[in-house]
């Protein structure tokens, strides 16, 4: 887990003050209610501390006290599904010094975003892509301080053991079948996929899409999953027998529900069945890309009713995230592609296929605010504890309770008018802290 090793301070509070902050007249996102309270931060440990004990017991005075004239307070977004972003792919061989800077300065300007913690995804990939960029996007962990920017919970290999006909824009000549174990490690690299080979710092990988129907992967789903790694469906022609059993051997996550998978039928729901099994098995957690392309607000209600605390908002965002429009190479396998960008919509040059989006997670829960009539807690849960619990890290991120880590941003709520033709709810993200310590104001 990101959290296992021993923690270091977080940041050097100025003045020789005691590291404080205190946030007053504000609404606290906690369950699904915003709750009037006061919260305290301490940049030093990086965690929110009990008010009552700090102040009564201990009789400790902040350093500063910030009153939101209130605005809300959420914990900071997890994005569980980044392709890469500001101009860089995560899935490019690069040397390793070059790749380390390309992710130091994406972790500065994806905080701005209001994303405190994420998890890095690399596509379907030959090897060697794998076996160099995996080490530098293992969870950040206990060396992660407030000025890094945004913190790597471990990465996302989405493929190479996918269905070749539900690909997407993934290269159908690099995906491949998984028969053993062994045939993983070849692929991802034995180091980056088993625990023993890291004695002092977690593996690299924290979940795996892969379909199940291919080769002997649902009898390899308990393996992956004995080393703390996530199965999650995806890309797959999966019936809803098929992705039950895979259930049932411990697949905890769909990704990106909807896309790239066997259509709901009447006779046979396929993947999306699984939301609606019986108890005797636990519905899986899954992925909605709420940019207006990938699927159709109804369909992002029907399934946010089928399973409100299996929800989890992802952007599966590409590099293409704050540049302007225009054709840009996709070194998927094949540079001789290119990918369209228009607004937040990518289409992979010559087709009308959807390449991964250019959309913010806040955009995201905007669009869902708005398409679902849902309210603001229930939007917010979907990009900060749900996606927490998926990870293991209840308690740790995703909340403001006492002990977890001081990551959080501050909203303001804009309501615009109908004839604006933009949305009518609307959530600002005027602050984001990292750690207990303030790194972006609007």
């Amino acid at each position: 887990m990101p959290h296992s090793l021993p923690s270091s301070p977080k940041s050097t509070p100025k003045n020789g003050g005691n590291g404080i902050t205190k946030f007053t007249n504000c609404r606290i996102l906690k369950g699904a209610s915003l709750v009037e309270e006061d919260l305290w931060v301490n940049s030093i440990t990086g965690k929110v501390i009990r008010s009552q004990s700090a102040f009564y017991d201990d009789f400790v005075l902040p350093d500063e006290v910030i009153n939101l004239g209130g605005r809300i307070l959420a914990p900071g977004l997890i994005e569980c599904q980044l392709n890469g972003a500001f101009g860089f792919n995560f899935s490019t061989l690069l040397e390793p010094a070059a790749y380390a800077k390309k992710i130091r300065e994406i972790n500065k300007q994806l905080v701005k975003t209001g994303v405190t913690s994420y998890i890095p995804t690399i596509t379907s990939q030959l090897d060697q892509i794998y076996k160099r960029a995996l080490p530098h996007l293992g969870p950040s962990g206990y060396l992660q301080v407030a000025e890094d920017g945004a913190e790597s919970l471990g990465a996302h290999v989405e493929g190479p053991f996918l269905s070749p006909t539900k690909n997407g824009v993934h290269n159908v000549d690099v995906l491949r079948q998984a028969h053993s174990f062994e045939d993983l490690e070849d692929c991802y690299g034995a180091a980056n996929i088993n625990p023993e080979s890291n004695h002092y710092h977690p593996i690299p990988i924290k979940m795996i899409t892969a379909a199940p129907e291919i080769g002997q992967m649902t009898k390899l789903i308990p393996e992956i999953t004995s080393r703390g790694i996530i199965y999650s469906i995806g890309h797959s022609e999966a019936t809803y027998e098929e992705a039950s059993r895979a259930v049932g051997a411990g697949a905890t996550m769909i990704t990106h529900l909807f896309n790239a998978m066997r259509p709901l039928h009447h006779r046979n729901p396929g993947i999306f069945g699984v939301l609606g099994i019986a108890e005797s098995l636990p519905r899986p957690y899954f992925g909605i890309i709420a940019d207006g392309e990938h699927l159709h607000p109804t369909t992002i209600k029907i399934a946010f009713n089928a399973h409100p605390d299996g929800f989890i908002l992802v952007t599966d965002a590409m590099h293409l995230v704050g540049l302007p429009d225009g054709a840009y190479q996709w070194t998927n396998g094949d540079c001789t592609n290119h990918i369209i960008k228009r607004g937040s919509k990518l289409i992979l040059e010559g087709s009308d296929r959807i390449a991964g989006s250019s959309i913010t997670l806040i955009e995201c829960v905007n669009n869902f605010l708005n398409w679902s009539g849902t309210s603001i807690p229930q939007a917010l849960r979907a990009v900060t504890s749900t996606p927490a619990a998926m990870l293991g890290l209840q308690g740790i991120k995703g909340c403001l309770d006492d002990g977890a880590d001081a990551d959080l941003i501050v909203l303001s709520e804009r309501h615009n008018p109908p004839s604006s033709h933009m949305l009518e709810r609307e959530l600002v993200i005027d602050e984001v802290w990292k750690f207990g310590t303030r790194v972006f104001t609007r």
